[in-house]
Parts: C-alpha cells; sequence; structure tokens
C-alpha cells in the first residue's frame, strides 16, 4: 500500500471531540483502578475555557452512553460514537506489560507519544507518565485510559483540549497494539526447530540463470483498461509455476523488482502488472477529491483479481505464439505475489470469499478516527452492490500475501474456505496495515497449508524494492527500508523461492528453507525474524483474549 495525504477522509473533529478521542488513542476505557491517589477529576482547558468532570461521570457516560448533568455543557459535541470509543482498551499480555511501555518510550513513536502527552497534561513529566503508564498497565485487564486516569497520582488531571486533539490525529490503537503482539511474538515464536538446513546452496543466494526483461502492454477492451506488465524470463522453456507480483495501492510494478529478478534467476518466469485503477498515476491523478470512493474505486476490488485472470488468460495466447515469449509461461500452475491491496488481491484469487455485507457494516458502525489508514482504504469496497464476491481463479495454486490489507474484507470466515497454499508476511511495526488485525488473525482463519513469516519491528514498505521510491507513503509514517532490512529481503527471496518451489518435483529439497531455523539464520537484534506454520497456543489463547 502506498498511501497520500487526502482531505476529508476523516470526520471533521472539534478540539473537545479530540480530548475525547485523544483518551481513547492507544487505550481504551476499562475499568476503574482503585487508589490511594487515585485521580478523581479532570479539568478540561480550552483557551480561557476550563471545565471539571468528575472521572465517574467520564466512566457512566462511557458505559450508558448518557450525558450526566456534568457533562451536558459538551452535548453538542459529544457523539455516541465517542461511547463506543470510551469503551475500547488496549489489551497486553501482563508477562511483556512493563517490558511493553519501557521499550516503547525508548522507540520514536514512543518519544513522540510521552511528549505530546506531556504537553496534552501540563505540570507532568516524563518520569511520571511512564510510571503512570506501568502503574495502569499493572492494575487494569489491559491498558485504558480510565485506568491511566485514575492512575495519575493527583486528584485531579488537568486536559489541554487543543494538544489533545494532536494526539488524536497521530496515533492509533490498531498500531499499538500490533507493536504489544510483537514483543509477545518475539518471545514466544520458536526460534529453532532442529531442522538440518543444506549446505549445498542457500535459495536466498542469486540463481544462475541470465534473466531478460520484457514489457509488454495488455488491452482489455470488455473493462477498458490498459494493463502494463513487465516480463522477467531466463532463455528456454519454463516448466516451473508462474509467478505474478500485484503492486498495493498508489504502487506500480517496480515495486518488488528484486524479488522478481531473483526468482527469475532460478528460472521462474514473472510477470509484474500494473493495475491501472489503484497504481500510482490513478492516485496522483485523484489526489485532490475528499471522497475515497474516488480515490480508490469500490469496483478496484473486483478488477485487480479479473486483471490478473485476463493476464492468464493473454499469457496462455503468447505461450502458443511464435516470438521470445514463446513457451515462457506455465499459466496452468501460477502463485500470486502481492504487497498489501495486491496481498488482498493473492487471497481473493486463491479462494477467499470476500464478504462486503460484514465489512459495510463494520464501516458503519466500527469504523472510528482512530484506525489504521489500511482499515479506511477497505471501506472503499463497502459500496459495491453485492453481499459477496468470490474471485478465484483455479489457476493461482498458491499465494505469498505480503503485508496484506485484510482487515474485514473477507469477514469473519471468509478465509477459511483457502485450502491452498498461503504465506503471509506481516510486520509488527506497521502503521498502515497493522499486524493483528490484517495479517496475524487472519492467518488463524486459513485452513490449508500455511506459513507465517514475521518480521519484528518490520514496517509497511520493508520488502520493498531499495530503488523504488516511496516518498507519498513516508510523508505518514516513518518507514524502515534500504540497508536497514537488507536482511529481512534476503529471508524474502530464499522463502518465497522455497515456497514456489513446492509446487514442483524439486518440493523436498527446498522444505527445510521453510523452518524457523532458516529464518533465524537471518535475524538480527535490531530485527528479529520468525517463521512458523502454526501459531503456540499461548499467542492462541491471547488472540482470544484480545479478540473484537
Amino acid at each position: 500500500m502506498h498511501f497520500q495525504r487526502v482531505r476529508g477522509h476523516r470526520p471533521k473533529a472539534s478540539l473537545m471531540q479530540g480530548l475525547f478521542y485523544s483518551l481513547t488513542l492507544a487505550f481504551s476505557w476499562g475499568a476503574a483502578m482503585p487508589s490511594a491517589l487515585a485521580a478523581q477529576t479532570v479539568t478540561i482547558q480550552l483557551g480561557p475555557f476550563q471545565q471539571s468532570v468528575a472521572i465517574a461521570d467520564i466512566e457512566k457516560f462511557a458505559k450508558t452512553g448518557k450525558l450526566p448533568a456534568s457533562l451536558q455543557i459538551f452535548s453538542s459535541l459529544v457523539t455516541p460514537q465517542m461511547a463506543e470509543l470510551l469503551n475500547r482498551r488496549l489489551q497486553i499480555d501482563p508477562n511483556v506489560g512493563d517490558k511493553f511501555i519501557d521499550e516503547l518510550v525508548r522507540t520514536p513513536e514512543g518519544k513522540q507519544l510521552i511528549a505530546s502527552l506531556g504537553v496534552t497534561i501540563p505540570g507532568s513529566t516524563v518520569e511520571s507518565l511512564q510510571a503512570t503508564l506501568n502503574l495502569a498497565l499493572r492494575q487494569v485487564n489491559g491498558l485504558s485510559a480510565l485506568g491511566f486516569l485514575r492512575a495519575y497520582p493527583e486528584e485531579n488531571v488537568t486536559i489541554d483540549a487543543t494538544s489533545a486533539l494532536q494526539i488524536a490525529t497521530k496515533f492509533n490503537l490498531n498500531h499499538l497494539q500490533s507493536q504489544a503482539i510483537g514483543m509477545l511474538l518475539a518471545r514466544d515464536l520458536p526460534i529453532v526447530s532442529n531442522t538440518k538446513l543444506p549446505t549445498a546452496f542457500n535459495p536466498a543466494a542469486d540463481g544462475k540463470q541470465n534473466i531478460q526483461l520484457i514489457t509488454i502492454v495488455l488491452q482489455d477492451k470488455q473493462r477498458n483498461r490498459t494493463i502494463p506488465v513487465d516480463i522477467y524470463a531466463s532463455r528456454g522453456d519454463s516448466q516451473q509455476p508462474l509467478v505474478v507480483i500485484s503492486h498495493g495501492f498508489g504502487a506500480n510494478r517496480k515495486f518488488s523488482a528484486y524479488l522478481a529478478r531473483h526468482l527469475a534467476s532460478y528460472g521462474i518466469t514473472v510477470a509484474a502488472i500494473e493495475h491501472p485503477g489503484s497504481n500510482g498515476t490513478s492516485v496522483t491523478r485523484a489526489s485532490n477529491t475528499s471522497n475515497l470512493a474516488q480515490l480508490l474505486p469500490a469496483r478496484e476490488f473486483i478488477d485487480r483479481p479479473k486483471d490478473i485472470s485476463f493476464l492468464l488468460d493473454e499469457l496462455t495466447k503468447l505461450n502458443t505464439q511464435a516470438g521470445q515469449l514463446q513457451g515462457k509461461f506455465n499459466t496452468s500452475k501460477v502463485t500470486v505475489i502481492g504487497h498489501s491491496l495486491g496481498g488482498y488481491t493473492a487471497l481473493a484469487l486463491v479462494g477467499g470469499e470476500v464478504n462486503i455485507q460484514q465489512l459495510r457494516q463494520y464501516c458503519k458502525t466500527s469504523l472510528s478516527l482512530g484506525e489504521s489508514p489500511g482499515d479506511w482504504l477497505q471501506c472503499a469496497a463497502a459500496s459495491l452492490p453485492v453481499e459477496k464476491l468470490l474471485l478465484k481463479d483455479e489457476r493461482v495454486k498458491s499465494a505469498i500475501a505480503l503485508n496484506p490489507l485484510v482487515g474485514e474484507l473477507f469477514g469473519k470466515k471468509g478465509l477459511n474456505q483457502v485450502d491452498k497454499p498461503v504465506l503471509i508476511l506481516t510486520g509488527t511495526e506497521d502503521a498502515l496495515t497493522p499486524a493483528l488485525t490484517h495479517q496475524i488473525e487472519p492467518f488463524t482463519q486459513l485452513s490449508g497449508n500455511k506459513y507465517l513469516l514475521t518480521a519484528i519491528g518490520g514496517t509497511h514498505l520493508s520488502i520493498s524494492d531499495p530503488a523504488y521510491l516511496a516518498s507519498a507513503a513516508t510523508t505518514i509514517v516513518r518507514e524502515k527500508r534500504g540497508e536497514e532490512t537488507k536482511t529481512l529481503r534476503q529471508l524474502t527471496q530464499g522463502v518465497s523461492l522455497a515456497f514456489i518451489k513446492q509446487l514442483t518435483p524439486e518440493a523436498n529439497i527446498y522444505q527445510p528453507f521453510l523452518t524457523s531455523d532458516y529464518a533465524q539464520s537471518f535475524s538480527t537484534p535490531q530485527m528479529p525474524l520468525r517463521l512458523v506454520s502454526q501459531l503456540p497456543d499461548n499467542i492462541k489463547s491471547w488472540l482470544k483474549f484480545v479478540g473484537k
């Protein structure tokens, strides 16, 4: 996914609304915390205006949605959606809670959060804020805004509403939730499985085949779409599976060029497709609109998978025609690799059933100001005039979904129907498509042979080609790219090749490279890497505990 700032995609919020949102920005509301030093009131400052409110009254509003008398002054500013927000919590495994807070405040985002809280709560210090977070976490079942207020070591907490609004627009619950689970994954995912790795070769190293790059442009007259495709191929006919690479929202076919070249060096033909309705050009043209449906047309959720099915039809024809591409395409055995929105595309083609009805309900009742850009983007599909979509292409035998945009697109059971092999990559610091809701929970729904590759500390664009320009995305969040994610890209090369080779007679040779031992060989203290085929029971239990 490749996001640009677009005006009008979030509901307008007043300063006072920002206060309520900020109190739930990362923590959300939970049970009260008894404490001898517990704060009892909140004083809201808005310029020269001040109003003191009992925390018990805010708690009552969160529980019932009805404004107590002391909050009636805010009746024109407080919406029913806020009551829903006030009941959300950030679930943290108590065993890693203190470590989470300690590590969070060392990150740039954590430092920014503490600094913002310091401005929002006049008179506070870094030490007092961190101590309050730790105390709240120990005494409350899940970190909550109410717990934070109750743990603050003063009878009254003063809130600057203007600063509160600024916090509300910078942080979201799902992202911090994913950071928390990252610590749990680093601790509990298996590091070794006692698999003896072959020493004769490493699938992450370059292959021996010479590569030719050929660009073709296809015309789908029926859908009025012009589709550029980069073909990476070695010399001679290819009996290897065909790989199709689908880029993310606002990106282009060069996004994963390094991965395409790597696979082609092993004799695998790769077709990197460019989707005309959601590439960088189309997003730039729509950048001045305030309508998300125009930024990403709902139809694109259908057209993207159809682009690839159309491509396979055309490559089947080229395969029999005289020329330099004759015999290059094994279109009966295809692996789709997709990043972000391309990950959705891959999962739809491999058999995931899109549930527009459930998505529409989520977008209507659950989408809030603090959600991630990916959560907002998926709602572009909610206007489709259907209840469900099945876009499966039987020629697609497996899928690799890199930081996929999933969220609510497949509902609660749409991925249960996927019985073909799937590899999912997640990055625990992905602020655009947070790991928990877009990759880890969807992984548990898959019923076939599956793998979860976890980059602890990885971001949304960490696996992008270093030469790929991503200026629009980096204006929203800091991305880890280039040299600092080199080992992740190397592992992605090796694991992707080994995964694709499972469709060939060489499957057993490459199977050892789909293990935690292989992932550990690339792991570093700066970016721990894990690869599993099943989540441990304790993490499954934690997911149920967190569950929506």
